[in-house]
């Protein structure tokens, strides 16, 4: 999954139509490979921003769940610690490798 999308559903409080337009924004940008569009594609590449914004507001509208709401806060501590976790995992790996450059 792209790491900059994150989930909306069963958040308390609920997704809100900003966030539903920066996933489809996001998405729109990943799919498309521009994170801006030339002023020739402008129009379909804010119309799939908008078809896309709307098809997951209804989404998450139309979703049901038994499992209680996510905590906003504690889902974006979790976030932050798996991107904690994976760049120490580079500076790691990148210490290793200069390591290594230097032994040989």
């Amino acid at each position: 999954m792209c790491r900059n999308i994150v989930p909306l559903n069963n958040l308390e409080p609920a997704a809100t139509d900003d966030e539903c337009h920066e996933a489809a924004l996001q998405f729109v940008r990943k799919i498309s490979g521009a994170n801006a569009p030339s002023r020739a594609n402008r129009a379909a590449f804010d119309r799939a921003v908008a078809e896309i914004a709307q098809a997951t507001r209804a989404l998450l509208d139309e979703l049901v769940t038994t499992a209680p709401p996510k905590n906003r806060d504690d889902e974006a501590a979790k976030r932050r610690a798996r991107s904690a976790d994976r760049y120490e995992a580079i500076r790691v790996y990148q210490q290793e490798k200069k390591a290594a450059a230097a032994r040989s």
